[in-house]
């Protein structure tokens, strides 16, 4: 074969095509989203005897009778209908071999299609372990396309597949070989001519699958729901079925039981030795798949996962923080002083290392994950946890990416991908961000150490401990109120029912294991870095510009106008509360003064949004604050600033729960939103995700300042 060819892979999900599609392409890869959705594209390339092709790793289906947005995108490419992709010109389908009869079901409808395909049965190991005597030979005959047994994660059948694409003449199946009834076929004829030709641009090879999915459905979706004829259509496929049901057939369920029946003709006479046996996967399911058992292993194997991330992670990032550190030391020493100087240390290096230090949480989070999938456990997670995040509008598969996000929102929202559905994969990148992450401590143990009374109440639980329990369920039932909202609003979203293959158990392999963790690492410093580094940038320049000097006559004052504002001991406190930074914190002050802030608070709250414990530096320099013992000192300084007008004390109990509420429903965290915009391939959504979530952050403070206020807490 010299001809470049696009090839795709097509598959029901946990079938081993992302092994394949690892093994035929190496390191050729490219990972993206489809535009507008966050639905995972995989591109690589493979060269067989001197000629390039290019892969494409479609997501994983059921069935081409899509109901999904992925399962959309999957169809639309394999007819060359969707703009962002090219028609393959190869499709090679991979079937698990230990399932054969689901399996088929898709390779019979991509044989409809009429693309010149390849049909891969993957896991021949395990139907050969469980005695499932599988017959390439008979099965290729009867489908009439060539059939490749292989174990994916074998380098030698990888080779195999590449001979066979090489190989291959481009021959056509035939469309609908499993030989559909005559009054079927007239249906199907009379839906192409009346409807489908006259009245769409579909592509003629996408007609007879067009035409079934309208009988079966007995309804009309996608773009033909308003499609101005479409009661044409409705005429149409009401005579088609009527057809059918005038010769004693069914026309919601011909077309599959014809399918299987055709399905078994590839595996007839296939043996099973293990049938009537329960199998090791079997055994092992009835345990970990229990209702009451399974939910126990899943947070068991959760605590593990998160613990081990916090203690293996931290080691790494307290070295990648040391060396951005002594690397600005560096910067700051050898370069003259100046905006260079300012810039690269502050700016640049300061940024890079925001970007960098989330790295090893990332990486081992995915090195779990991977793991987790390349088990086959991860299938289980989904099923165990499904019901209960099925009631709140979310998918069982959400319970990691939101528990990752207590560590951090920037690997949970990455971890998403691991949910199939574009719709459950997107309520839950965007209630996400309300999981408490570690990010908040900072701000959280300064407040309450400061304002939350240290007290016993009931002789055992601690005041300020509860009120930190308190603020880290306040953001999970918060997350679970905004996903409840989401599943209501949300324009374009059907649930979808569970349905979920649960694989066999395997041994991962470790090759891909460590890819996928590499892969994502790197997708998240290429992509979501270039971001966060140009925020960086841009707060800097608030931060340090205009350049001004202390006068004269403040230098020489006694005191200043706040008892805690010192700006003899600490320029730099004077300089920030002048720049662009502290002149917007000084402007926000009418419309945050009823949540009890002050401009200086503003100042926080716009620094913190390069990361949200930013503000207790921020505070550190407003507030002159030098030496060791950083947090009690400043503690102390915000229990004695007073309102220089007034007399009254600038914090408050009442200031504190308010600003820390702020703190657990605002989006300030640019990473985080970089990291969506990564994920949903738009800034639609991430500035839906700021205004909705500050919006709500400010009515929440508002309301808990007033009414404490009002109270006479105040």
């Amino acid at each position: 074969m010299q001809q470049s060819l696009d090839i795709a892979l097509i598959g029901n999900p946990n079938t081993g095509k992302s092994t394949i599609f690892n093994g035929l392409t190496g390191m050729k890869q490219k990972i993206s989203n489809y535009p507008g959705v966050t639905v995972e594209r995989k591109v690589g390339r493979m060269t067989i005897d001197g000629t390039e092709h290019r892969v494409i790793d479609l997501p994983g289906t059921y069935s081409l009778n899509h109901k999904k947005v992925d399962e959309k995108i999957t169809y639309q490419t394999l007819i060359g209908e969707f703009e962002h992709e090219r028609s393959p010109d190869l499709a090679m389908v991979i079937l698990d071999a230990s399932n054969l009869d689901r399996n088929l079901y898709l390779a019979t409808q991509v044989m409809d299609l009429g693309i010149p395909m390849i049909v891969v049965l993957n896991m021949m190991d395990i139907a050969e372990d469980r005695g499932l005597g599988v017959d390439p030979e008979r099965i290729s005959e009867t489908l009439g396309v060539p059939v490749v047994p292989v174990v994916g994660k074998r380098r030698k059948d990888i080779e195999k597949l590449r001979q066979a694409v090489a190989g291959h003449d481009l021959s056509r199946p035939e469309p609908l070989r499993w030989q559909s009834d005559d009054a079927m076929n007239s249906a199907i004829e009379m839906i192409t001519e009346k409807w489908l030709e006259s009245y769409t641009d579909l592509p003629p090879q996408s007609h007879p699958i067009e035409a079934l999915r309208l009988i079966s459905d007995n309804q009309l979706s996608d773009a033909f729901k308003n499609h101005p004829d479409r009661g044409k259509a409705d005429e149409i496929v009401a005579e088609a079925r009527k057809l059918i049901e005038n010769n004693g057939g069914n026309p919601s369920a011909d077309e599959v039981l014809a399918r299987y029946n055709f399905i078994e003709q590839c595996t007839d006479g296939q043996e099973d030795e293990s049938a009537g046996e329960d199998t090791l996967t079997d055994k092992i399911d009835a345990v970990v798949t229990h209702k009451v058992a399974g939910p126990v292993i899943f947070v068991g194997i959760l605590m593990v996962m998160f613990q081990a991330i916090f203690s293996w992670a931290e080691p790494f990032m307290n070295m990648i923080d040391l060396i951005f550190v002594q690397a600005g030391n560096w910067l700051s020493t050898t370069l003259p002083p100046g905006m260079l100087n300012d810039l690269l240390v502050e700016g640049v290096v300061a940024g890079l290392g925001g970007v960098v230090i989330f790295l090893p949480q990332i990486m081992f989070l995915f090195l779990f994950i991977s793991i987790l999938e390349g088990t086959g456990y991860m299938a289980r997670a989904a099923f165990v946890m499904d019901g209960v995040m099925t009631k709140i509008g979310l998918h069982g598969r959400s319970v990691v990416p939101l528990i990752s996000g207590f560590a951090c929102a920037i690997p949970g929202i990455m971890a998403t991908r691991t949910i199939d559905n574009w719709r459950d994969r997107f309520i839950t990148i965007m209630v996400l961000p309300w999981m408490a992450c570690s990010a908040r401590l900072p701000v959280y143990a300064l407040m309450i150490a400061a304002f939350i009374p240290d007290q016993t109440l009931l002789g055992f639980f601690g005041l300020q401990g509860l009120t930190f329990f308190g603020l880290y369920f306040f953001g999970i039932v918060m997350a679970v109120l905004a996903a409840v909202l989401i599943k209501q609003f949300f324009p374009t979203g059907e649930q979808t029912p569970f349905m979920m293959e649960l694989p066999s158990y395997k041994m991962p392999k470790w090759s891909d294991v460590f890819k996928n963790m590499f892969e994502r690492g790197w997708v998240f410093v290429t992509q979501a870095g270039k971001i966060i580094i140009a925020i960086s940038i841009v707060l800097w320049f608030l931060a340090s510009f205009p350049e001004v000097e202390v006068p004269q006559d403040v230098q020489q004052a006694q005191t200043t106008t706040e008892t805690s504002f010192n700006a003899q001991t600490s320029p730099e406190s004077y300089k920030l509360k002048n720049s662009y930074a502290g002149m917007l914190g000084q402007a926000m002050e009418p419309v945050i003064a009823p949540l009890g802030f002050d401009w200086k608070i503003g100042i926080g709250l716009i620094t913190s949004f390069a990361a949200r414990e930013v503000v207790v530096g921020t505070l550190n320099t407003i507030y002159s604050v030098e030496g060791d013992g950083e947090v009690v000192t400043l503690q102390q300084k915000l229990i004695n600033d007073v309102d220089p007008e007034t007399g009254e004390p600038v914090f408050t109990t009442l200031t504190a729960l308010s600003l820390m509420i702020f703190f657990a429903l605002a989006m300030q965290c640019m990473s985080t939103l970089a990291i969506v915009k990564r994920e949903t391939n738009t800034w639609k959504w991430p500035i839906v995700m700021f205004v909705y979530m500050t919006a709500f952050a400010y009515l929440c403070s508002l309301l808990t300042f007033q009414v404490g206020t009002a109270l006479g807490y105040g």
